[in-house]
């Protein structure tokens, strides 16, 4: 090694150097003004370059060499050491380690580029005086996602339980709840707590289950090693609880004891025995009965009970001349099911997606097209306030009306007049004008004047309604009648009723027509209300491509 004067401007950036953290501001202006000062008082360490290269490398001091270009040198005293294999990354780390404890985040990244360069595990414990254990726990935060080591390397960390979570995650699923709880201008401060509770998922361990590899393999288990764990206890784990939950109860059933029984637990973790067992804490006999069962960590346990002995007949006589320990083990539990409650959720997804599939772009028949229409009023998501007495129904109550279109098989079997009750039937539960919690709005007053409504309205020209109306009201309803206004109202409205009295009169408030003017805005909010759910996940379920684009695919299936 040996000394000599270079300019700094022709130094390179070793590519390969320790530290990547940036420092602060005020550090570097400290830095800056003591070279101004008393000048750069230990020299930069440089090596020549290699690959061909005739220029110099900075291994050590890249602070200082820009330091010393921000305060204008032309010349600054650099120690020229021989180029190392790695280009001196071990080298610059120890160095590194020796000076000051170094950011968690550069450590990582230096056991990474130290692999890279061909150092091992062994090798990198070897040298830095750390067992292999911690080498390979260092390079598995490593690959914590680089928004997250970027912004843990300004000083904000979580803690260690949280960092082995999100650490155990994968890239992918660091990348989706980072989205969510990655700092902003505002709240520059991570919540750790919130990031690993994202990324927590249930673990179960290797050193709880009871069954060997050829379970664990038939049942897709891959078994992970959690290098945080205490090194003298065995830590592999699996995140497939099914497969593990499976496993367990498969090996319980093929190692079942004479007189044993698979129990079930409670929502506390306790054992459910039969009924009128009684639990044996003590050693057990030859004629109790055991229970096997998985705990909240999936580990077999088994505990002992007894059941009541058989009531003897009348006499006194044994009549199968059995001993008094009863051979039964009481009520065996209920089997695991072939589908768990994930997997019939997962079914449900897929039926409801092929469902609406299917109705957007298969051909239908208009007689099964109304019938499937009867069929949706009676789904049990569907709640209607019925106008017939103005009580609240549920799907029961429409139930009634689409169950007339199944034969005694269970199969839709019908012909049109019957469709055509169960239309008319179901349409007079849902359609409702009162003014109350069952009225269904304009949608029943364009209906009404569809079909033409207005023909069945009642005689109005009684004395309950007409009393309803106001003096001008009443005098208005004189108009193309022979009763004239009288001076009082009870007069006028009095005549009214003599008149129609064999008369119909339906007053124009009460036809079916809508208001121009409210129809126009209901059109218009309900367009509004459509463009919004276009987004909506509910809605593109059925379609990519918007209303218009449904609509047609629509009418190409019909055809």
């Amino acid at each position: 090694m040996h000394l000599i004067k270079v300019d700094p401007r022709a130094l390179k950036e070793n590519p390969d150097r320790l530290r990547q953290t940036k420092s602060t501001p005020q550090a570097d202006a400290l830095l800056l003004a003591t070279i101004k000062a008393v000048g750069i008082v230990q020299p930069p360490v440089i090596t020549p370059e290699i690959g061909g290269g005739n220029g110099y490398v900075i291994n050590a001091g890249h602070r200082r060499v820009k330091q010393a270009i921000a305060a204008g040198l032309e010349e600054i005293d650099v120690l020229v050491d021989e180029a190392a294999n790695d280009n001196g990354a071990m080298r610059s780390m120890v160095t590194n380690i020796a000076f000051e404890p170094m950011n968690p985040v550069d450590q990582w990244r230096a056991i990474e580029r130290l692999v890279a360069l061909g150092w091992t595990e062994e090798a990198i414990g070897v040298a830095l005086a750390l067992p292999v254990r911690q080498i390979k726990k260092l390079r598995l935060l490593a690959n914590v996602l680089p928004a997250m080591l970027d912004h843990m390397a300004k000083g904000d960390m979580p803690n260690e339980q949280q960092l082995r979570t999100i650490a155990a995650a994968s890239l992918d699923e660091q990348k989706e709840v980072w989205k969510k709880h990655k700092p902003s201008k505002g709240d520059p401060q991570v919540s750790w707590w919130s990031v690993a509770q994202g990324l927590q998922k249930t673990r179960m361990f290797a050193r709880h289950a009871s069954f060997g590899d050829d379970l664990a393999q038939a049942y897709g288990i891959q078994w992970v090693e959690d290098l945080f764990a205490p090194a003298d206890e065995d830590s592999r784990y699996t995140t497939n609880v099914e497969g593990f939950l499976g496993a367990q109860q498969e090996w319980m059933t093929a190692n079942l004891p004479k007189k044993g029984v698979i129990a079930e637990t409670t929502n506390w973790g306790e054992v459910k025995l039969p009924p009128k067992a009684e639990r044996v804490y003590g050693k057990p006999t030859k004629s109790d009965c055991t229970a096997m069962y998985l705990d909240r960590e999936g580990r077999v346990q088994s505990v002992h009970y007894r059941m009541p002995e058989a009531k003897k007949p009348k006499g006194g006589k044994d009549a199968g001349g059995a001993d008094n320990a009863p051979d039964d083990v009481g009520d065996v539990s209920k089997p695991r099911p072939d589908v768990t409650r994930k997997g019939v959720e997962m079914i449900g997804d897929y039926r409801t997606d092929a469902l609406r599939e299917a109705l957007g772009r298969a051909p239908i028949e208009d007689d099964a097209l109304m019938a499937l229409l009867i069929l949706a009023f009676a789904g049990q998501n569907v709640s209607v306030t019925t106008g017939s007495g103005g009580v609240y129904y549920g799907h029961r109550r429409l139930a009634k009306n689409a169950a007339v279109l199944f034969d005694a098989d269970g199969k839709l079997a019908f012909d049109m007049d019957t469709l055509r009750v169960a239309a008319r039937t179901m349409l007079v539960d849902v359609f409702s004008c009162r003014e109350n919690a069952t009225n269904s709005g304009i949608v029943a007053r364009i209906a009404g004047e569809m079909i033409g409504a207005d023909a069945f309205l009642p005689n109005m020209g009684t004395e309950d309604f007409l009393s309803c109306l106001s003096r001008p009201a009443l005098e208005g309803s004189c108009n193309d009648t022979p009763v004239l206004p009288r001076q009082r109202v009870k007069d006028t409205r009095a005549a009214l009723v003599e008149h129609y009295k064999e008369g119909h009169f339906v007053h124009p408030s009460a036809l079916f027509a809508p208001d121009p003017a409210k129809l126009s805005d209901w059109l218009s909010s309900r367009a509004a209300t459509a463009d919004e759910d276009e987004a909506d996940e509910d809605i593109a379920d059925i379609g990519e491509g918007g209303f218009e684009e449904d609509a047609e695919a629509f009418r190409e299936a019909a055809e």
